[in-house]
C-alpha cells in the first residue's frame, strides 16, 4: 500500500526544461512594449505564478492595460516558440510512465493556462498519464492552496494521501498551506535554501533520486 496515492507535479522547471524559453519570451514581450526587460534571474524567480501576477511582480509600474498587453505578447511569443516543443528533463517521461504502470494517480498543478497545458500534453503525448490537473487561469495562483485542495476534492482524498513535487518555493508553500507533503527538486528555478524554508519531506538533485523516492513510497 502506498503512503501517497496521488502524486501532484508542477510543470515548468520540474518536469519540463522550459525556463530559458520563459525568460526569452518574457523579455521579448517587454521589448514589444518598449519596457526594459527584467533579468533572467528575476524572471526565473516568478516561474510558477499566474502570468498576470508574474508580470505585475516583474514590472510593478505597469497599468492594468499594459499588464494585459504584455500578457498577450508573452503568449504570442511562447506559442510561436513552442513550434519546437520544450523538452522534458532527462528521465522524466520514463519516470511518469513507470509511476502510472505502478497504479499511481498523477496530477499537475501549474502556473500555465489551460490552453498552454493542453498544448504541451498534445505535443508530448503524455496527457493520458495524468488523472487530473489545475491551471493558473482556473483558480487562485500559487502559493495559495486552492489548486491542491481542488485536486484532492476531485479524487476524494485527504491531504495526507498526496504529495506535491515542485522546483519553487511557491510550489512548496502551496503544499504547506494545503497540509500536503512536498518534495523539492533543485534543477529548476529556486535553489535548495529557498525550497527548505517550507519544510519539504526531501530535496533531490537528480531525476533518478526523485524517481527512486516516489517508487519506494510504501506506507
Amino acid at each position: 500500500m502506498f503512503r501517497y496515492q496521488l502524486i501532484i507535479f508542477d510543470w515548468d522547471g520540474t518536469l519540463m526544461d522550459s525556463l530559458s524559453r520563459i525568460v526569452q519570451c518574457m523579455q521579448a514581450a517587454a521589448q514589444d512594449l518598449n519596457i526594459i526587460p527584467a533579468s533572467a534571474p528575476a524572471i526565473e524567480n516568478i516561474v510558477g505564478l499566474a502570468l498576470g501576477i508574474a508580470i505585475r511582480q516583474l514590472h510593478p509600474s505597469l497599468s492594468d492595460e499594459e499588464v494585459e498587453l504584455m500578457r498577450q505578447r508573452y503568449s504570442f511569443h511562447y506559442i510561436k516558440a513552442e513550434a519546437t516543443p520544450s523538452p522534458f528533463f532527462a528521465g522524466i517521461p520514463q519516470m511518469l510512465r513507470s509511476l502510472s504502470q505502478q497504479g499511481r494517480l498523477l496530477s499537475v498543478a501549474t502556473g500555465k493556462s489551460r490552453k498552454g497545458l493542453s498544448r504541451v500534453f498534445g505535443a508530448h503525448d503524455v496527457g493520458a498519464l495524468f488523472h487530473s490537473s489545475r491551471c493558473a487561469d482556473e483558480t487562485r495562483s500559487k502559493p495559495e492552496p486552492d489548486m491542491l485542495l481542488e485536486i484532492l476534492q476531485l479524487h476524494n482524498l485527504s491531504p495526507a494521501q498526496a504529495v506535491m513535487v515542485g522546483d519553487t518555493e511557491y510550489d512548496l508553500e502551496m503544499a504547506a498551506r494545503a497540509k500536503v507533503d512536498a518534495v523539492g527538486v533543485t534543477w529548476g528555478a529556486h535553489d535548495i535554501t529557498r525550497l527548505r524554508r517550507h519544510n519539504p519531506k526531501v530535496c533531490v538533485d537528480r531525476v533518478e533520486e526523485l524517481s527512486a523516492w516516489l517508487h519506494d513510497d510504501i506506507a
